[in-house]
């Protein structure tokens, strides 16, 4: 598995983890089990992860790519607009404040609005993020149901209609991805995947509803 400690180990030692990168390996994956997670979980890292595995040899610095990935839903809370913030600094804590903690908390900090910096590799932690949209539709639905559980509080109509409209806004992106790699891997797929999802919100063709995203 790509989020087992023996993956791990080798990125923290080249990063420069402080103190007991097995320690701190721990704390992640007990970070992403937590119970109130559905969507933000060991899957949706694993997920990245596998993504980051296959596009990494076009990235500068694919090394700060995956400790971001790593750390980029260490804190979640759906009901908190904090959690990139606190997760960035988490990072900062486990690699002692160093230069390549503050361009990993930067990045971090993108897959809050999911729009690129000036950094060379700024889009592809945004399109990493994003390419759930374009998985087989049974994970796409799994994902949708994933995320109406985060947001179980929200009433069915009110998430809808917020979900809807988060979903509306990455489609007008245009291009939804930033990297051409993942434009020619990916568009297509997920336009297809949103507008499905958006069709059946608008007609309650399931029984869940979906409010934010990644």
């Amino acid at each position: 598995m790509r989020t087992f400690l023996d993956q791990w180990l080798p990125l923290a030692e080249r990063t420069g983890i402080v103190g007991d990168a097995a320690g701190w390996h721990a704390r992640l994956v007990k970070a992403y089990g937590e119970r109130r997670r559905a969507y933000h979980s060991l899957q949706h890292l694993e997920e990245c992860l596998g993504v980051f595995d296959e596009a990494k040899g076009f990235m500068q610095k694919p090394d700060l790519i995956e400790m971001a990935l790593w750390f980029h839903d260490a804190v979640y809370d759906p009901k908190s607009g904090d959690n990139e913030a606190l997760s960035a600094a988490m990072a900062v804590e486990a690699l002692a404040g160093s230069e390549t903690a503050h361009d990993v908390a930067r990045l971090i900090m993108l897959t809050k609005s999911h729009e690129p910096g000036e950094g060379p590799d700024d889009a592809w932690i945004i399109d990493i993020d994003l390419a759930i949209f374009a998985q087989p539709v049974s994970r796409v639905l799994e994902y949708e149901r994933q995320i109406r559980e985060e947001y179980a509080w929200v009433p069915e109509e009110v998430y809808r209609e917020k979900r809807a409209e988060v979903l509306r806004d990455f489609m007008a992106r245009e291009p939804i991805y930033r990297t051409p790699w993942a434009c020619e891997r990916f568009e297509t797929l997920a336009n297809e995947r949103l507008r499905l999802v958006i069709t059946s919100l608008a007609t309650w063709a399931f029984g869940f509803g979906m409010i934010d995203s990644e």
